[in-house]
């Protein structure tokens, strides 16, 4: 089965600059329906207007954290199996965990580039 690029795609993050990169490279990667959120709240106020079939989340955040999104878009029925790719400088082992137990599809530790996230997508989403 191949990707619908043509899916709804939500990245979230705080810094403006992040969101124009990861959008950028989601683009050079041939997505092209793609929204943005500045926080958490914002990105789960769009869950209530759209599908959406893959978040791409930073995880620090406030006033809710990337990891508390996960949590909230895993509790909705609708949405407990739609692709979560967590992005964060930490690499801890706890942070991983804790990312794991709460339904995170994949990590990605910044910085990072065009293939990198692609390779993360193609395991989540299958190859494109």
């Amino acid at each position: 089965m191949s990707v619908d690029k043509n899916m709804n795609v939500l990245i979230v993050d705080d810094y403006k600059t992040m969101l124009r990169i990861i959008g950028n490279l989601l683009k050079q990667l041939g997505f092209n329906n793609v929204d943005e959120a500045t926080d958490g709240s914002m990105a789960l106020e769009k869950f209530k207007n759209k599908d959406y079939g893959l978040v791409i989340s930073d995880w620090n955040m406030e006033p809710m954290s990337g990891l508390d999104l996960l949590k909230h878009v895993r509790q909705l029925p609708s949405n407990a199996n739609v692709p979560f790719v967590m992005v964060t400088a930490e690499s801890k082992t706890e942070n991983v965990i804790a990312a794991k137990q709460a339904g995170v599809s994949n990590y990605i530790v910044k910085p990072f580039n065009a293939e990198t996230l692609k390779t993360k997508l193609v395991s989540v989403l299958g190859e494109f």
